[in-house]
């Protein structure tokens, strides 16, 4: 699929999930991510999924959405387990008022973050280590099918801001295991069904008391 043509696919699948879509120059940063994703995909099995029309509506356009959807005044975000860069690097395309942080403890996976960040030229930083060791809070902390999610989801706790956000990417069937996982201390939104999919959705918790 040459360049236009991933730029016009990419707009149909949002147009097909009643989201706006695309000015030329974020398709563009978006065409880059693509083809960087599937020529490293090849040897660091970045994401089972193969095919780019299946990467750009099980992968991309989520992300889309989920950027869309984070609340406004976050300033500052972290995405846990970032692995390919989702959904870091969309949202930092979609939302470049929002400082990124991509944390990745596999470092062949960082790596393929660092060179996604130099080359869609985009304003996030890749922090190649376990989150858990970072010593800061941020207003907004992502996961998305990172490994055993409740033990994730308790981890990532310390690292959201009093009145931030954690915005998980997950299954209806696992939404109640997951807000068990971040205790009493956040107030959950209504879950957002993730387009193009039959049971994913968003669970955007709140804060609602400090860190530990």
């Amino acid at each position: 699929m040459g360049t236009s043509e991933t730029s016009a696919r990419l707009n149909a699948l949002l147009t097909a999930a009643d989201l706006a879509s695309l000015d030329a120059e974020t398709a563009s940063r978006f065409e880059s991510y693509l083809s960087l994703f599937i020529r490293w995909n090849e040897r660091l099995n970045l994401s089972a999924i193969r095919e780019e029309d299946a990467i750009l509506s099980r992968h991309i356009i989520e992300s889309i959405a989920v950027a869309r959807k984070l609340p406004a005044g976050i300033n500052t975000l972290l995405d846990f387990g970032s692995g390919a860069g989702l959904p870091g690097i969309p949202i930092a395309i979609c939302r470049p008022e929002i400082a990124v942080t991509l944390a990745e403890s596999q470092n062949k996976k960082a790596a393929f973050l660092q060179e996604a960040v130099r080359e869609l030229g985009i304003s996030a930083k890749v922090h190649s280590g376990r989150a858990e060791a970072l010593h800061a809070v941020f207003d907004c902390v992502t996961l998305r099918a990172v490994d055993r999610m409740p033990k994730a989801v308790a981890a990532a706790l310390p690292l959201v801001a009093s009145g931030g956000w954690l915005a998980l990417m997950t299954t209806r069937a696992q939404i109640a295991s997951l807000q068990g996982a971040a205790g009493a201390g956040f107030s959950w939104s209504e879950p957002v069904p993730l387009p193009l999919a039959d049971d994913r959705i968003l669970a955007l918790g709140q804060r609602v008391n400090s860190p530990a």
